[in-house]
């Protein structure tokens, strides 16, 4: 049985919510089996379920009691994930350009991290920058965006004491993953550059630049294009495309 065709479990969460775990691991496979299910079950949003809220490897599901039993929801549940199937393949998807300015003022820990993966500071960018990340989900603090698929050869622990605060459009490394602050916030990930894209704007319609299952590409930039993105920011388009997932960078 492969990591997306692995039986579903159910937890209660208080008495008008229920967890669904599709898994024990970050794999991609489960987390697009998670995706699936969530499109599945968007007709029943405003309805019997309030909200769904897809993790790595999970989806908490709050509904209405008074309609239905968490009997009936983990029956829901679980032929929405049996309708989309077990599909492996992902088909085409979006990857959405990050421009990044590695290291100095903007990535205080890169050499920190060069130093602990044995590397240089070089080495690291072009490590980084030379995978696509799948965004496997969105939290922590509104569009803050955690990506999987990094190199472990720059994989670094978090901070032993957490910054009060981390600049808006930060990069850090936490562990073996990689992700981007999109507002100033405390944090404790190792900081390794800074984008100049806006990655959350309350005020819009659509607030979160990325989504669970897009792709983020980092593109390197010198703080010259930094600034001149950071300061043209009304004109600047981000550069997204869809590809097939064997055509990804990294795969």
């Amino acid at each position: 049985m492969t990591p997306g065709q692995a039986t579903l479990h159910f937890a209660p969460v208080g008495d008008k919510a229920v967890t669904a775990v599709f898994g024990d691991t970050i794999d991609p496979a489960i987390n697009r089996r998670i995706r699936h299910t969530v499109q599945a079950l968007q007709s029943e949003v405003g309805q019997t379920i309030e909200e769904m809220v897809p993790t790595y490897s999970s989806i908490l599901v709050i509904y209405d009691p008074l309609q239905k039993s968490y009997a009936d929801i983990c029956e829901m549940i679980t032929q929405a994930a049996e309708d989309v199937g077990h599909t492996t393949e992902a088909g085409t998807v979006r990857v959405v350009e990050i421009p990044t300015v590695y290291g100095g003022e903007y990535g205080m820990d890169m050499e920190f991290v060069a130093e602990h993966a044995g590397l240089t500071a070089d080495e690291v960018i072009q490590i980084h920058s030379g995978t696509d990340y799948l965004v496997y989900m969105l939290g922590f603090i509104p569009g803050f965006t955690y990506l999987g698929g990094m190199d472990e050869r720059i994989a670094t622990p978090r901070l032993t004491t957490p910054r009060t605060l981390i600049p808006a459009g930060s990069v850090g490394i936490a562990g073996a993953q990689t992700g981007m602050y999109p507002s100033d916030s405390p944090g404790g990930w190792q900081i390794i550059g800074r984008t100049p894209v806006r990655l959350y704007d309350g005020n819009s319609a659509k607030p979160t630049l990325l989504e669970a299952g897009d792709y983020v590409r980092y593109v390197p930039v010198s703080e010259d294009e930094f600034l001149r993105i950071k300061n043209n920011l009304a004109s600047y388009e981000v550069k997204s495309f869809y590809c097939k997932e064997s055509e990804l960078h990294g795969r």
